[in-house]
């Protein structure tokens, strides 16, 4: 399949988008907040507040470009934009209607939390930091946490399912497209919310290590996966038109006549052919630059302190080149089963 750059611009950003409101979602749902007694200035007793780290906005605002960024894309790779609130109505047995839908409906837990994070206003505390956020526990943070987390996940099943559901292109409906998806799109979002917390007034605490150590285990099992995934696909015969025609079993099948004189829409979108030297070269930059230099750069982040800023926002940049890539490869080595009849 011919690879377009909005598409892949979105299931790459979309995916880091959605990766990175998942980990936000899940930790209000069961890390944040550390509720406690707290003297505040101006109280004359401790009064009990729920203590956030102060990386929360941020994060939800950079998903949301994200995610907004990736759908624009999306739209931008239709034919007529104005008419794609039309696939909403196929929900019942469209993934890419489906898509939509749970991508609107995630958008309205990322706007109650961000309402909370950015309107809310915080108590005064001349004690505290500059890294954290404090208002009344009574906010429904952890339900809403779970539902962002929820729509995200959902969102991106969502469209993995697009190209997995998809029986003529054999490279995609493979077992492991649907698996690939979600944990690259949680690593990209691992790798943004690392790079956030290091800013200096993110005060994520003790959780940073971890979740540095988290990135290089995602790294390893994504580029395994990866690895898993090109081996499948590389396994698979190739089909010609004897097999296309299901005519092999009588011998050598061969086209009297091509069916065009010239390229057309189908030799054009659904011919791409990728020398293979060319794909073994991609993916070692894949597996380099998307998985292997952003470990190496998360470890030496882990390890010196110091280095964190600089090593955490190179393992971003890194990983979303070989991520894009990654992505590249997904549709430029995917071939369409009618290009069996014009004997490629």
């Amino acid at each position: 399949m011919r690879p377009t750059f909005s598409i892949i611009a979105f299931t790459v950003l979309s995916g880091t988008g959605y990766g990175l409101w998942f980990l936000i979602g899940a930790s209000l749902l069961a890390a944040w907040p550390y509720c406690a007694m707290t003297p505040l200035a101006g109280e004359p007793a401790p009064v009990y507040v729920c203590i956030y780290s102060g990386i929360i906005a941020t994060a939800l605002i950079a998903g949301f470009v994200l995610v907004t960024i990736g759908l624009l894309s999306s739209l931008a790779h239709l034919g007529r934009p104005s008419r794609a609130w039309r696939a909403l109505s196929q929900w019942r047995s469209s993934w890419l209607s489906r898509e939509g839908v749970a991508a609107l409906l995630t958008y309205l837990p990322a706007l109650a939390l961000g309402a909370c994070f950015l309107l809310v206003p915080s108590p005064p505390d001349s004690a505290s930091g500059g890294g954290v956020l404090r208002f009344n526990p009574l906010v429904p943070v952890g339900p809403l946490g779970a539902l962002l987390a929820l729509g995200a996940l959902a969102t991106v099943y969502c469209t993995a399912n697009i190209y997995a559901s998809l029986k003529p292109i054999r490279a995609w409906h493979n077992r492991l497209v649907t698996p690939a998806y979600l944990l690259l799109g949680l690593y990209s979002g691992a790798l943004l919310l690392a790079a956030l917390t290091v800013l200096p007034y993110a005060d994520f605490g003790p959780a940073l290590p971890v979740l540095l150590i988290a990135v290089v285990v995602l790294a390893v099992c994504c580029a395994w996966l990866k690895i898993a995934y090109w081996r499948d696909i590389d396994r698979s015969p190739t089909i010609g038109p004897g097999r296309a025609t299901g005519l092999e079993a009588l011998g050598e099948v061969r086209s009297f006549e091509p069916p065009h004189t010239e390229e057309n829409y189908l030799t054009h979108e659904m011919g791409f052919v990728l020398a293979r030297r060319h794909s073994a070269r991609l993916r070692r930059i894949a597996l380099l630059a998307g998985f292997a230099l952003p470990a190496l750069l998360s470890a030496i982040g882990f390890a010196l302190p110091s280095l964190r800023l600089a090593a955490a926002w190179l393992a971003l940049g890194s990983g979303l080149v070989g991520l894009f890539v990654e992505r590249w490869l997904f549709f430029a080595e995917a071939r369409h089963i009618v290009i069996a009849y014009y004997g490629r």
